[in-house]
């Protein structure tokens, strides 16, 4: 039964891309080491904040893997599928989960631990440039999310805000501002105008020169319209203002994650460094064939 096992579990390395580089009996050999773990559709794999010293490698299925900011908004770094791993980060320097890890689609995955990593570069050093590849991947999605993905937009935390008579005064104050609101204008007073001088026959004159009912309503008019225009400015002046934290609270992320992300990576590199300098060391090098003698 344990022979049936250790077969099955090579028949999935062959057909990942990370293990395609050994021998099928290297591949017997590190499948003898290896767990297979399965979830269904729903089931999360790991939280961000979670220990852990193992990633997981997908021989079916599918997993999303993703954090969510300081405001509560779900980012997706990667969507993980067949050949794919995920949870190379703390494999590699022991740290909590950087990300979580939820199944989309049916998983059956290869458990990797740190010391089957060790086996495995010890087996074939080249397999480490494929998880610096994917780290690679994933720090590059992060670096594009942190240029295009702000936390909030400043449009819609200004409308959430809004009362009703603040709403009635961008309305007003956009409709004031228009050529259609102009022209209307201009066509009122030319037709009040023409009336009241007696241009028109047989249409009785009601506010005669120098048009005091005109001058009148036209003041009204300006003072309300005034006043709807400065809260509407006022607005505009309070949604700059919220434009302005956000830009910096983006900013201020962005430094942030950037300096997280050169320091993990340099962490990486020194292990993967380590890893390799301990599996070329003659120690733990076998030659296949004697070396042949001088003579």
């Amino acid at each position: 039964m344990a022979d049936e096992t250790e077969s099955f579990a090579a028949d999935l390395l062959a057909e990942v891309p990370l293990f395609q580089l050994l021998s099928d009996d290297e591949r017997h050999l590190l499948a003898a080491e290896l767990d297979i773990v399965r979830y269904a559709v729903g089931e999360t794999v790991f939280n961000t904040g979670d220990p852990g010293d193992s990633m997981y490698v997908i021989r079916k299925g599918e997993v999303e893997v993703f954090f969510k900011d300081d405001t509560g908004e779900k980012i997706v770094l990667e969507t993980a599928s067949e050949g794919d791993f995920f949870g190379e980060l703390s494999l590699l320097d022991s740290g909590p989960r950087t990300a979580s890890v939820i199944v989309t689609r049916q998983l059956e995955a290869l458990h990797v631990d740190r010391r089957d990593l060790d086996h495995l570069l010890k087996l074939q050093p080249a397999a480490a440039l494929e998880l610096l590849a994917a780290m690679g991947r994933r720090t590059r999605v992060t670096a594009d999310l942190l240029r295009h993905t702000a936390s909030r937009n400043v449009n819609q935390a200004a409308k959430d805000q809004r009362t009703t008579i603040q709403r009635a005064a961008d309305a007003i104050a956009a409709w004031s501002g228009s050529i259609v609101f102009l022209m209307l204008h201009c066509l009122l007073f030319a037709a009040w105008i023409v009336i009241n001088m007696g241009l028109i026959p047989d249409v009785p004159i009601f506010d005669p020169y120098p048009f005091g009912l005109l001058t009148m309503a036209v003041s009204l008019e300006a003072i309300i319209l005034s006043v709807f225009v400065l809260l509407s400015q006022n607005r505009q002046v309070a949604k700059d203002r919220v434009r302005a934290d956000i830009e910096y609270e983006v900013n201020l992320k962005a430094e942030l994650e950037i300096a997280h992300l050169h320091e993990k990576i340099d962490h990486m590199s020194s292990e993967i460094l380590a890893r390799l300098g301990k599996s070329s060391s003659p120690a733990s090098t076998s030659l296949p064939f004697p070396p042949k003698s001088s003579g």
